[in-house]
């Protein structure tokens, strides 16, 4: 779940993205203050819209808003109370963290893509990765679904060729990290970060 305010350039509104909003089958549902986007194949929700968002809660930041347990439970009391039966669950757990890279193997379908198997403590991911020098035995940090990048971009669940990939294996000039080198080419971790950490250097 992301969500976002922008008063000077939206207006009081605020946008809460609980899935991919480029998708095409994608329709509205709008009751009182409240529109809900849904899939119209699946009826899966894809995100609200929350209008004059300000009467329910006043919000200072501009862009990327930090989802807290009061503010999710303040959405959900707007949702509900506007006639929809959606509950949106907070979740606290870090968006980057330690991840090892268990299996690798190339991407049938392109020749400068490999598909792996990442550990990233309480679960695996298929993550697939363009960097040259990504190899199986490393760790590395992973960007989970949900986390938000230093240049704004938001990490999805996609498709490449053909392959679902969940998350993102980073580069250090990706973490916006100092003195990043320019080469293409992930961050390779030391051996003594433990999986399913958060990387604190972000």
């Amino acid at each position: 779940m992301n969500m976002f305010y922008n008063k000077e350039g939206v207006g009081d509104t605020l946008i809460v993205t609980l899935g991919s909003t480029e998708r095409e089958d994608k329709a509205v549902q709008r009751k009182e203050n409240v529109a809900r986007i849904y899939s119209k194949e699946t009826n899966k929700t894809i995100g609200y819209n929350l209008f004059h968002f300000s009467q329910i809660q006043v919000l200072t930041s501009s862009g990327v808003v930090e989802e807290s347990e009061e503010l999710v439970n303040a959405v959900n009391r707007a949702i509900q109370a506007n006639g929809f039966d959606d509950e949106l669950v907070y979740d606290a757990s870090p968006k980057f963290v330690v991840g090892y890279v268990e299996e690798m193997e190339k991407h049938p379908n392109a020749d400068k893509l490999n598909v792996c198997q990442v550990n990233v403590g309480q679960e695996k991911l298929q993550i697939v990765c363009g960097a040259p020098n990504v190899d199986k035995g490393q760790k590395v940090v992973v960007a989970k679904v949900g986390a938000v990048m230093p240049s704004g971009m938001i990490i999805k669940d996609a498709s490449l060729r053909g392959i679902e990939s969940t998350g993102m294996i980073c580069s250090a000039k990706e973490l916006a990290l100092p003195d990043a080198p320019q080469e293409k080419g992930i961050l390779v971790l030391p051996e003594d970060n433990e999986i399913g950490t958060e990387f604190k250097a972000y």
